[in-house]
């Protein structure tokens, strides 16, 4: 026996009343998508803005699960997971954004039907994170089917969707006028939700939320121009072109106190690959040969600390150093050393790590950078210094 149209509409409108009781936020959160049947999707699914729906699946649904597939696909478009996608493989993206959106659910104490993705090891990170760290899992068998749930655009033939019977989940993505608005349009609904949410009688946001929407909105910057803007400071902060490398064509700035020291140090505790370390030294020689007055000293640490290196434009940084426990005392400790050689120049430090381990006491009197590696410790943890995602 099919189930009528009316009977469904009815349904979801005890759902967002029932969620208006429950959590305010997530209910204003609602009001923002449109809930529209269509025959060509066997469950529910989102384009980013609206949340498309098979009537005969959600006519079956219990109250509790339905309560929780729509706000699913309501998470899945107010955190952006269709114009964050990129190029990334649209199925196991899809994986790591119902991992991210399960955990919230769940841990508000929403009910999902059975076969729901949930890892609690996971749930925590952003979905750029998840999708990072699922595919460097060894064994990629154990990666779980990918979902299709995120559509590049909404389904052909949509009940009062006045699409024009556009086409579902091709290769086309989201162009940067749709991210725009789409960007745009939640960003408008998170706030209010956000608004309500604090004026409600819980007088809170649902666990985790500030945290994942703080995370849609990251990163404006990519992490190498976060890097670049750390280790060389702005014009404003120079005393004009360095006059000596006129002659060479190179119209650089001089930096503040003419030379600034960076000291990075590499955690090569076994939770660093290769190619990430690869990545971040290959955009520090490309500093250093932006700005030839830059010196750099090179450490690797794991519980102890292997070093310095000094590194210079073009040269070839020697291999890691350790693959035992971390312990990030051990390159404080060196790293003070060393500047107090300095006489009292410029010094910047970059630690690049997941940054489980035990941390220095004390923060050093020069600012510090965490290059933070995917799935790695919530940036609260850090005591000191700024924390930089290196998950894209």
């Amino acid at each position: 026996m099919s189930t009528s149209p009316g009977l469904v509409e009815r349904q979801i409108s005890a759902s967002l009343l029932r969620l208006r009781r429950k959590a305010p936020f997530f209910a204003t959160l609602a009001l923002y998508a449109r809930f529209l049947s269509t025959t060509k999707l066997p469950t529910a699914a989102t384009d980013g803005r609206d949340v498309f729906y098979n009537r005969e699946f959600l006519g079956a649904l219990p109250p509790e699960h339905l309560d929780g597939v729509l706000l699913h696909e309501v998470l899945h478009a107010a955190l952006g997971h269709v114009p964050r996608r990129g190029q990334r493989d649209p199925k196991q993206w899809n994986v790591a954004a119902d991992i991210v959106v399960n955990g919230l659910l769940t841990k508000n104490g929403f009910e999902l039907p059975d076969g729901a993705l949930l890892d609690s090891d996971l749930d925590r990170f952003s979905v750029e994170e998840v999708f990072a760290l699922l595919q460097r899992r060894n064994d990629k068998s154990e990666l779980p089917e990918g979902g299709d749930d995120l559509l590049d655009d909404s389904p052909e033939g949509g009940e009062g969707a006045g699409n024009g019977g556009r086409r579902t989940g091709d290769s086309r993505g989201v162009s940067p006028a749709q991210k725009r608005a789409l960007e745009e349009h939640w960003r408008r609904a998170v706030a209010e939700a956000s608004a309500i949410g604090r004026t409600s009688a819980a007088g809170s946001l649902p666990l985790g939320i500030e945290r994942a929407f703080d995370m849609a909105d990251q990163p404006k910057l990519n992490w190498r121009t976060v890097l670049w803007r750390f280790l060389t400071p702005t014009p404003t902060d120079f005393g004009g072109f360095d006059r000596r490398h006129l002659s060479r064509g190179l119209y650089l700035e001089t930096l503040e106190a003419e030379s600034l020291r960076i000291m990075i140090c590499v955690d090569t505790s076994g939770s660093i690959d290769d190619e990430m370390i690869a990545q971040l030294l290959a955009e520090v020689d490309a500093i250093l040969r932006s700005y030839p007055g830059l010196e750099c000293w090179l450490y690797y640490a794991d519980a102890d600390v292997y070093g310095p290196y000094k590194l210079e434009a073009g040269s070839t940084p020697p291999p890691p150093e350790g693959g035992g426990g971390t312990d990030f005392q051990p390159f404080f400790a060196a790293a003070a050393e060393l500047e107090s050689e300095f006489g009292g120049a410029q010094v910047v430090g970059v630690y690049m790590t997941d940054g489980y381990g035990p941390f220095p006491e004390e923060a050093p009197s020069w600012p510090v950078l965490w290059a933070v590696t995917a799935g790695g410790q919530v940036d609260e943890l850090f005591p000191f210094g700024t924390v930089l995602r290196l998950a894209e």
